[in-house]
């Protein structure tokens, strides 16, 4: 028997449209952002090779079989592993950070590509059969799924790239239903960790709460050991790690605290981005037409800082107008993921998901003062060719589930 489909049941126009529109926007604003500055001479043509080249991936992975996504989940892991590994070796250094393979006059960054590898093994693990979430040791190797690419990156070190993997295993582990207590054991050394920067009196009061915390779940001693032996090295771990970090991250954190406090150095982005934004008004001071933005006030402002061009020269209007084609784009996918029945790709679709809203978080965050600054682009807006083409890949497996949805039904 035929089954006659509209063309909307085989591709979902209500999230293609609001991410064709971001990416028009992007384009837009990273011309403006380039035009006047020498150093940015041929930016915006490589962004619109990269456009097309997303495109065309994007409809490649839209047709493939779905049953591949599992079947490449494994080999894409290893292979992003490898890329990592590389980078540590032959990378280039860019911003500080070791992320770099070099290809001609283009750069790719592996760390990109490790994000869709460790959520296809994610997401392939948890619907094992016989796993269970609750499980101290399934949660540990979920972790470690996630944690070996995450020190790869530290080794860089990338800290905003970081902290988008952490954010988005989480957001898949909530998804797959973790219990109050496995999110408690995910969650509590990351707390005692961040305690543990200010100061030893706040980091032994937070292992005396994990104490509490783990009396009141009741579980045996050999759990209850593991998990505060746990706590206990991530407080000391910090320091450590803390030293790691680059001097610029260090100071993009100490500016976070205070941005007046280096009003000329690591405070410099954060301020100038908040009076872009803040000089845009309610309809901006037209295209072309942005103080802060033509005059170069913001470096390499069609990265990262690319949203305060949009509110300086589009105003409230526009910033609003980027945030509402967010909130469409979200729900949309948040949707697809709860009809999906088949649970691996419920999983993936959640973990791209996590991807792109932990990224448009912290991106509008950090331009707008609420977040430190740590170098993370807005998907489909800002500049950058494997993350353009990461987040259209993605946007091709979630389109490509939509297709197949039935089939699983």
């Amino acid at each position: 028997m035929r089954i006659d489909y509209k063309i909307s049941d085989k591709f979902d126009f209500k999230i293609f449209i609001p991410v064709l529109i971001l990416n028009i926007i992007g384009l837009a604003a990273i011309y403006s952002a380039t035009l006047n500055n020498p150093q940015a001479a041929g930016n915006f043509e490589k962004q619109l090779l990269f456009t097309v080249l997303g495109y065309i991936g994007f409809f490649i992975t839209y047709a493939l079989p779905t049953n591949t996504i599992k079947f490449i989940s494994i080999p894409t892991y290893l292979l992003s592993l490898l890329f990592l590994v590389v980078v540590l070796v032959i990378g280039k250094k860019v911003s500080g950070a070791k992320s770099w393979l070099g290809l001609g006059s283009f750069g790719f960054q592996p760390s990109e590509f490790a994000k869709i590898g460790t959520i296809l093994l994610l997401a392939n693990f948890l619907t094992r059969l016989n796993n269970n979430i609750d499980s101290f040791k399934d949660i540990l190797i979920a972790l470690a799924i996630g944690f070996v690419p995450i020190g790869l990156i530290l080794l860089e070190p990338d800290m905003g790239t970081s902290i988008i993997f952490f954010s988005f295993i989480l957001i898949v582990l909530f998804w797959k239903g973790i219990s109050l207590l496995g999110l408690f054991v995910v969650l509590s050394p990351g707390f005692v960790a961040v305690a543990s920067l200010f100061g030893s009196i706040p980091f032994i009061a937070s292992l005396i709460i994990v104490l509490v915390v783990l009396f009141f779940f009741k579980r045996d001693l050999f759990f209850n050991g593991s998990v505060f032996a746990i706590n206990l090295a991530a407080g000391f771990f910090t320091d450590n790690l803390y030293n790691a970090l680059s001097p610029h991250q260090q100071a993009r954190i100490k500016s976070f605290i205070d941005p007046m406090s280096d009003p000329l150095g690591s405070g410099y982005n954060s301020i100038q981005a908040m009076v872009a934004i803040g000089s845009g008004g309610i309809f901006g001071k037209g295209y072309l037409q942005g103080n802060q933005t033509q005059l170069q006030y913001i470096p390499e402002q069609w990265t990262d800082f690319i949203y305060c061009a949009i509110g300086e020269e589009f105003g409230f209007i526009g910033a609003m107008l980027v945030l509402s084609l967010f909130l469409i784009i979200f729900l949309r996918l948040l949707n697809i993921a709860s009809s999906t029945k088949d649970e691996f790709l419920s999983l993936v679709i959640i973990g791209i998901f996590g991807v792109y809203f932990t990224h448009f978080l912290i991106n509008v965050g950090m331009v707008i003062g609420i977040l430190p600054i740590i170098g993370v682009p807005l998907p489909f807006v800002s500049y950058g060719g494997s993350s353009f083409l990461l987040n259209m890949f993605m946007l091709g497996i979630v389109l490509n589930i939509y297709r197949t949805r039935k089939n699983y039904a």
